[in-house]
């Protein structure tokens, strides 16, 4: 069926509009075709309106950040896709309360926290992607997670009603939290930190700043962590002892930096990618008899 996105957004307060847009573009894997239609909005209203249109003409929809979580295939999206990166991406601070709207980078978010003296939320600032992102798969790193110091989530839920929810009524675990759950939409994620003396802060966010620029692959396009961490296991170095440090199918490598990382040395395209991908879990199965699951979301037309 042909759907006329042009027809059905004219004239209605949605925000930006683009047509036919690479997926590449939005990815931070600089991967992916085209989806028909992408909608920035900028406030809640656009939001709220561009979700309306989408039920009122049964249309499929997905919501991004800034794309550093996915592969999209080659053939791209028949999907309207809202996009909540720049374009929502609002930091206030109140007292010790660092208040985000979902767009906004978890980095930057973080180093907004540190200039005000804040402590709690360093961990988070080498992991890339936004608020809503983190908040939907329960991010962390180098022993810390967004429940750790998540106050509150506001959220879209499936009735396109606005709700407040705490962490507590979050199920928040392992990669994963009610917005998966439930399939919401994070608004806005409110967190609690601490007042901290500002030379310590500095002192560790740089400490974690160096750890991940010295081990992370960050010269190359790439969506992170490939894999999840296996129980018991950690999936870079089941990588490693596999042998695949550096295996390599045109552009598409693990990383030589770490194991962990798939990466684009260039001009990979979603198939080049998935071999490797595909490659390693068959590896590590057949020599370890463990399951590597992708960390990454894999989407898109096949």
């Amino acid at each position: 069926m042909i759907v006329d996105y042009k027809e059905i957004f004219s004239q209605n307060n949605v925000g930006k509009i683009l047509y036919n847009e690479p997926m590449a573009n939005h990815t931070t894997f600089k991967i992916g075709g085209p989806c028909d239609v992408m909608i920035l909005p900028s406030n809640e209203e656009e939001i709220l309106n561009a979700l309306k249109i989408i039920k009122n003409n049964n249309l499929e929809y997905m919501i991004i950040g800034n794309g550093s979580n996915l592969l999209v295939r080659d053939k791209g999206i028949r999907k309207v896709i809202i996009k909540l990166n720049d374009n929502y991406s609002n930091i206030e601070i109140k007292d010790n309360y660092v208040i985000a709207q979902a767009g906004a980078l978890l980095s930057k978010t973080a180093k907004t926290a540190m200039k005000k003296d804040l402590t709690g939320m360093e961990f988070a600032s080498g992991i890339p992607g936004g608020i809503g992102g983190a908040i939907t798969m329960n991010a962390g790193a180098y022993g810390g997670e967004m429940k750790d110091i998540l106050e509150k989530v506001k959220v879209i839920n499936k009735d396109l009603e606005i709700k407040e929810y705490s962490v507590s009524e979050m199920n928040m675990r392992y990669r994963n939290s009610r917005v998966q759950d439930e399939g919401l939409i994070v608004l806005e994620a409110t967190f609690k930190l601490e007042k901290g003396k500002p030379e310590d802060i500095k002192a560790l966010y740089d400490d974690l700043t160096f750890k991940r620029t010295s081990k992370q692959p960050l010269e190359y396009a790439s969506a992170g962590s490939t894999f999840k961490r296996p129980e018991g296991h950690f999936a870079g170095k089941l990588i490693d002892d596999c042998g695949l440090r550096g295996y390599r199918y045109k552009d598409a490598q693990v990383s030589e930096k770490h194991c962990g990382f798939v990466i684009n040395r260039g001009n990979a395209d979603f198939e080049q990618v998935y071999y490797v991908i595909s490659h390693v879990q068959e590896v590590v199965k057949e020599k370890f008899g463990v399951n590597l699951e992708p960390e990454i979301r894999i989407i898109g037309e096949e």
